[in-house]
């Protein structure tokens, strides 16, 4: 064996050696939750912990009841709010997104009429100032121009506030006021044990969603809560629609699903009012019963705990799911955008089991997060991905078999196209999240892939949100594609797109299972049906094998929240055989200069159907793609680019939605100069690492920079041997190892 260099063995050893009296790493200071509240981002900045099931942030207001100021309740520029609500989803692209449940809303003054009635969010809203408001990891305070002041922590199943008032004051629990509304919603106050409780049940994912028609108008969970105070109530009362009832302890009543006037007035809930200025609440939430709530809330909250104390905790543990990746060296601005997108990576999945009982996660963003996120998240949390994974099954198998594309806690809403799940699981699994049912979920997978589902021929919900997991499977076996008109999915090219990457991933989770092909590997080469070599373009075709005309590349139409420009390129396991219709590697390799540049030679960062648009999911992986071509150094250069360009600090530091963490997730891998090559595989490619060192601390992978701070990669060396491709086998994420990239300008 030749020897190594004596200076690759000082760098070995160094990147290998731990002080031992090292302090523990706590880099929260660097996650600035308010990153990706503005700007189209559509995250939010309220407490909540790791992958946590409550998620207590504010529900913003622009002057309807109905409605709600952001996406997700929260937008930097919505400087008024009705309540602080216990779940959320993160960066979900629809307005309103999804959850927002039971906002509870500290008040100063007399409750004189029902907030139910207050249908321009007039009189029970209040407006802040960015001034006054702190948002950190677990902890989320702010003061209102009312005067009330709202300090909220979280465990994983329940939460903690304290409120202030300039005089004795009340909190509104507006139990039916989800963020797309409510089917009924039901609410108890008891004096006599100081407690209110109740619950919502809803759903209606997008709820106002235009390409989705009323399908995702339904119901499909109820949220039960409950909450003690440390401070006797004085007053209470109720409300049911447009009618006050002081006094009485019940109430119940949802608002429907519709808007405007059609739900305005409607709807239930409750108020406490006290006689002191200052109130501390305890409050438990499941998705099972109340009793379960009572017992997730003995079980994590202490009766005499304080904000302080679970914020302490709550840091802690952000803590040490933060140090799943250890950066070294760069400014203060890059760490906090790294740890920021690290902080939201581990938003989702969410914890939806109680207590005491084997974890199961909820809310799957399958058409975003298979491009990114779960690969991540298995590389980061291999236990978090593989229960995950395991969820993921068993929800299909409470849905009939049929694995959602978009899982909102449990239930299916269908949103986007394709078959996400395939790439998913495949690729959580080669990323190394092994311990679930792996054989039973590719079973169901391909049984899904392979056998026609009455689903499929569903125009229900159509486009955006097409009920088949494989819309009209029977005719995409027949033509090889899915035929624009009569495919009942959003968009045939897209549909075949989708499903090409979807059977690649059944075909590399068979291999990897020993099973036979199935033929999943010829299929996964459909996605030349939809080619069109005249046009040079992906391009949806009809039923009798026509092309879709007229034809424009900016245009969107056979294509799902993207143009044809975009998805033509979306062929991440086959980029030699595209490479190969465009007629070749030089000129698919100009043709990829022209998609990242505008005309002037600038670089191209959204707003140009003709070009890359790094604020949605179709084409994240295209920067890479020049490393496919043998141009390793223009994948170097476009990753950092758009690293640099379009991930900042600040609200507006997100290029777009941020996807359940799929957004953030891109960063993390740009970050640390390493993406999947493909989405059901675990090797990955190369380009060059933002930071001097950093260590993945679940696989054992450090990754050192060395050379003069630049973009280029001169050289890379796995465990002292040359990698001689501008990727690293999937041998690299199971046996870890020191990576050492030597940069240059």
């Amino acid at each position: 064996m030749r020897a190594l260099p004596v200076t690759l063995v000082l760098v070995l050893t160094a990147a290998l050696a731990t002080p031992a009296s090292a302090a523990v790493r706590d880099d929260t200071r660097y996650v600035d939750p308010l990153i990706g509240s503005a700007g189209g981002g559509n995250t939010y900045p309220g407490a909540v912990r790791p992958f946590g099931m409550i998620s207590w942030s504010p529900t913003s207001t622009r002057g309807d009841q109905t409605n709600t100021g952001a996406a997700n309740g929260y937008a930097y520029d919505a400087t008024r709010v009705r309540g602080f609500s216990l779940t959320h989803v993160n960066g979900a692209g629809c307005h309103p997104g999804a959850a927002g449940d039971v906002p509870i809303m500290p008040f100063v003054g007399d409750i004189t009429s029902s907030p139910t009635a207050d249908t321009q969010d007039q009189v029970f809203a209040s407006d802040f100032s960015h001034d006054d408001e702190i948002a950190e990891p677990g902890r989320y305070r702010v003061g209102l121009k009312s005067g009330a002041t709202a300090d909220l922590s979280v465990s994983t199943r329940a939460g903690i506030g304290e409120f202030t008032f300039p005089v004795n004051g009340s909190l509104l629990f507006r139990t039916s006021n989800s963020l797309n509304g409510s089917e009924d919603a039901d609410i108890t106050i008891d004096p006599a044990t100081n407690s209110v409780s109740g619950s919502v049940l809803t759903g209606a994912f997008c709820g106002r969603r235009a390409n989705g028609g009323t399908n995702n108008q339904k119901t499909y969970y109820r949220l039960h809560f409950t909450a003690s105070f440390d401070r006797p109530i004085a007053n209470y009362g109720t409300w049911v629609n447009s009618e006050l009832r002081p006094g009485t302890t019940t109430a119940s009543g949802g608002e429907g699903y519709l808007a405007g006037s059609a739900r305005a007035g409607k709807g239930s809930g409750g108020y406490v009012s006290f006689a002191d200025s200052a109130v501390r609440m305890r409050i438990g939430i499941s998705y099972t019963s109340l009793d379960a709530a009572r017992r997730n809330l003995a079980a994590e909250i202490p009766q005499r705990a304080t904000v302080d104390q679970v914020a302490k905790e709550a840091r802690k543990a952000w803590a040490k799911q933060l140090r799943a990746v250890e950066v070294d060296g760069g400014t203060a601005d890059e760490r906090t955008i790294f740890y920021t997108a690290l902080y939201h990576s581990f938003l989702q999945p969410n914890v939806i089991t109680d207590a005491g009982r084997p974890t199961r996660y909820g809310n799957f963003s399958g058409w975003d997060q298979y491009r990114a996120h779960t690969q991540l998240l298995a590389l980061l949390a291999p236990d978090v991905a593989s229960d995950y994974a395991q969820s993921l099954l068993e929800i299909s198998r409470e849905n009939g078999g049929v694995w959602d594309r978009w899982v909102h806690v449990t239930g299916p809403t269908h949103v986007m196209t394709g078959d996400p799940s395939a790439p998913a699981i495949a690729g959580m699994y080669a990323m190394g999240a092994r311990d679930f049912d792996v054989r039973a979920a590719y079973n169901s997978l391909l049984r899904q892939a392979t056998v026609p589902h009455p689903d499929g021929l569903s125009d229900q919900g159509c486009p955006g949100q097409c009920e088949g997991q494989r819309p009209n499977l029977a005719e995409y076996l027949r033509l090889g594609y899915a035929p624009h008109d009569t495919c009942h999915c959003w968009g045939g090219a897209a549909e075949t797109l989708e499903n090409a990457v979807a059977d690649q991933a059944l075909a590399d989770l068979g291999r990897r299972l020993g099973t036979p092909d199935a033929g999943m590997r010829l299929r996964a080469g459909w996605w030349r049906t939809t080619f069109n070599p005249e046009t040079g373009h992906q391009q949806a075709r009809k039923a009798d094998g026509t092309w879709v005309t007229p034809f424009n590349p900016a245009s969107d139409q056979g294509f799902a929240q993207g143009s044809s420009a975009t998805y033509t390129w979306m062929v991440p396991h086959d980029i030699p055989g595209l490479a190969e219709v465009m007629g070749g590697d030089e000129i698919a390799a100009t043709r990829l200069d022209g998609f990242f540049h505008r005309p002037d030679g600038s670089w191209a960062t959204g707003g140009d159907a003709l070009r890359y648009d790094p604020t949605n999911e179709p084409g994240i992986h295209t920067p890479w793609i020049y490393n496919e071509l043998g141009r390793p150094r223009k994948t170097q250069e476009t990753v950092r680019a758009m690293a640099k360009l379009v991930y900042k600090t600040g609200p507006s530091g997100l290029p777009g939605n941020d996807d359940l963490g799929t957004m953030s997730a891109w960063y993390v891998f740009a970050a640390l100069g390493l993406y999947p090559r493909t989405p059901s595989s675990a090797e990955l490619h190369l380009s060059s690492p933002m930071f001097p060192k950093a260590r993945i601390t679940k696989k054992n992978i450090t990754v050192l920079a060395t050379g003069t701070p630049g973009v280029h990669l001169t050289e890379t060396r796995w465990n002292g041997r040359k990698v001689e491709q501008p990727w690293l086998p999937e041998s690299f994420v199971d046996r870890g190892g020191v990576l050492v990239s030597r940069l240059e300008g």
